[in-house]
């Protein structure tokens, strides 16, 4: 699994076998998320519009957006709601003005009540138009009445030009005629050019722009403001899910134990006979143990494999045997004199166990097998007396390098020479439509292997 890639199938057995965990975590998750929605309060969050007439350049509305959140505008509003315990600088955090289209600045409001979300929006929106005035009012400064003394200057040069042309004459000679069209040309550009003062008048700009109008009041919230207690509990519930999904990952991908004959060839210093198969049960991966923890274990689903592939349909009983006997014939050919075997199966593990009482119920009738269990956490093998070799059968996928390794030198250790090593998987077997044949036979498990013979992956 180590080296495997993450595929769906593998996300989906994870779902199939560990559901009954999977369902405890995404409820402790839940409830998690339910905790954590009393420590925080539920809010309410609504918005006043503020119009700003005139014309407007972006940064513009940007400052008017900071001022309408400023400490000068939040302490008024707080000093004019005068809650308790809610002065100026805990309102400020619960304050948001932002720029919107068509000159309008939207400032929201948060409260943990709808009615004192609209009170706090509608606050600070008016005392924003209230400052917003007084800082227009005050920009009052000595060059703001130069334009007004500029107009009276040009009505005096206006009436002065009159009088000139009144003294030129009637008109009738050609200087005359000259100079009083000269002087209302004169005339025509002073106009124009008073007229267009009057357009480009700062002052009267800035008196427009001063008068910003609220957009009636805020609306009063009709529901919480995320993330609410549902959305706790059900991002609770998925955060907890994935990260056990994740965690079943990242334990495969970290796992060590050994998968393929080369490996666990190696850590037992001998060769792989060959793989047999046993028929799948429920029970087959699902360790013995009586205690607390295997109880919980139980409980919570955990106690069967979960990273192990769906066991495929083999052959009938009848081709199953056979492959035992070709074992067992296998075993009398490869060893130079007929001679008794000792057969290690590591404690705990069922496929094993089974196939290995399978291989002596065929050789029965030329017995050369005896079957022991070792514990792979103290591996102790019986003293050597009429066996003359050990056969360890073991499924792929269970143990680590460590763990077989401990098992050879137990077997070193007793003088015991490892002449083989036999792979067990689960297959499902194929229904049969004698009547004779057993019910359980059918029933489906887990499996080891690539294949329906049963070969290590």
């Amino acid at each position: 699994m180590s080296d495997d890639t993450i595929r769906l199938v593998t996300i989906g057995r994870i779902l199939r076998r560990r559901r009954r965990f999977l369902t405890i975590l995404a409820l402790v998750g839940a409830l998690v998320g339910y905790g954590a929605s009393l420590l925080f309060p539920p809010r309410y969050t609504t918005s006043a519009s503020v119009l700003l007439p005139g014309a407007w350049e972006e940064r513009e509305l940007l400052t008017q957006a900071e001022i309408a959140t400023s400490s000068v505008v939040v302490d008024r509003a707080a000093a004019k709601l005068n809650w308790t315990g809610a002065s100026g600088s805990e309102l400020r955090d619960r304050v948001g003005a932002k720029a919107a289209d068509g000159n309008i600045i939207k400032i929201s409001g948060t409260a943990d009540t709808p009615k004192r979300a609209q009170q706090l929006s509608d606050q600070v929106a008016q005392q924003f138009v209230t400052f917003a005035a007084q800082i227009a009012g005050d920009n009052t400064d000595p060059e703001a009445a130069q334009p007004e003394a500029l107009r009276q200057m040009v009505a005096q040069t206006s009436r002065r030009i009159t009088e000139l042309a009144d003294a030129a004459g009637t008109g009738q000679s050609v200087e005359s005629v000259q100079t009083r069209t000269e002087l209302a040309k004169l005339r025509t550009a002073l106009q124009e050019a008073i007229n267009k003062l009057d357009q480009a008048d700062p002052t009267a700009n800035q008196a427009n722009r001063a008068n910003m109008v609220v957009m009636g009041p805020a609306p009063r919230p009709a529901g919480e403001a995320p993330p609410t207690r549902v959305q706790l509990i059900a991002a609770g519930a998925l955060l907890f899910f994935l990260l056990a999904v994740i965690g079943h990952l990242t334990a495969a991908r970290m796992s060590r134990r050994l998968r393929s004959e080369p490996e666990i060839a190696a850590a037992l210093g001998s060769a792989v006979l060959g793989a047999v198969d046993v028929p799948g049960e429920r029970t087959a991966h699902r360790p013995e143990g009586r205690g607390p923890r295997a109880r919980i274990r139980r409980l919570l689903g955990v106690d069967i494999r979960w990273d192990l592939p769906t066991p495929q349909t083999s052959g009938d009983e009848a081709g199953r045997q056979i492959r035992y006997r070709r074992m067992c014939a296998r075993l009398r050919d490869q060893l130079p004199a007929p001679r008794r075997l000792l057969v290690v199966v590591p404690d705990g593990d069922e496929i094993a166990r089974r196939a290995a009482g399978q291989l002596v119920a065929v050789a029965e009738s030329d017995p050369l097998l005896r079957v022991v269990g070792v514990s792979v956490s103290e591996p102790m093998v019986p003293d050597r007396d009429n066996e003359s070799g050990v056969l360890v059968v073991l499924s792929a996928g269970s143990w680590t390098a460590g763990d077989l390794a401990g098992i050879a030198e137990a077997c070193a250790d007793a003088k015991h020479e490892v002449v083989g090593i036999v792979l067990a998987g689960t297959v499902r077997a194929r229904p049969t439509r004698s009547a004779g044949h057993p019910r359980h036979a059918a029933t489906p498990a887990l499996a080891i292997g690539d294949d329906a013979t049963g070969g290590s992956e």
